[in-house]
């Protein structure tokens, strides 16, 4: 006859599996939710502060990535094993639909954009080669693309959202 200390450990771990397994997110919902993280964080009207230069601009950049390289139009930055490539193209208005346009991908998970007076912006998500996904923000002439995982997917587009938000409302700000 089994301890009845074994049963009970036995129950809570099947218990704490099942749990697990039913709070997961779909790859569907993470889809939905970032869509609306991305629309939510572009619409906001919050100034964002400006807490890193570089070659003259001033812009948000979230702590733990780190420059690694870059002239005046791309930025490579870094955060541990994950990389982060920003283009700028100084010559494109923050209306700009130059990158979207050229997003349009029949293998996109999702290509949303968004729109108030002021700038254009939008989000594409695709698989890569692997189990994660590729994420590219763009607002203006603004563009940043990284790799990222399902887990990482909702904090990543919020984050670079406000990254690229900030480097196109900072050459707003400049041309004015």
């Amino acid at each position: 006859m089994k301890k009845p200390i074994q049963i009970v450990i036995a129950v809570f771990f099947l218990l704490f599996v099942t749990l697990s397994g039913c709070s997961m997110k779909s790859e569907e919902e993470t889809i939905t939710d970032t869509k609306d993280i991305a629309e939510n964080t572009f619409m906001d009207d919050t100034p964002i502060e400006s807490n890193y230069e570089f070659k003259g601009n001033s812009f948000y950049l979230p702590s733990g990535l780190e420059e690694k390289s870059g002239d005046e139009n791309n930025l490579v930055l870094e955060d541990g094993d994950q990389t982060y490539i920003v283009f700028n193209n100084n010559n494109e208005e923050p209306l700009s639909q130059l990158h979207y346009n050229a997003a349009q991908d029949k293998n996109a998970l999702l290509l949303e954009s968004f729109s108030d007076e002021n700038k254009f912006g939008y989000i594409r998500l695709q698989p890569d080669e692997g189990e994660g996904y590729e994420l590219q923000i763009g607002i203006g002439g603004v563009k940043i693309t990284t790799y990222t995982t399902k887990g990482k997917m909702e904090e990543d587009t919020e984050e670079l959202m406000k990254v690229a938000k900030s480097i196109a409302m900072d050459a707003t700000k400049e041309s004015e």
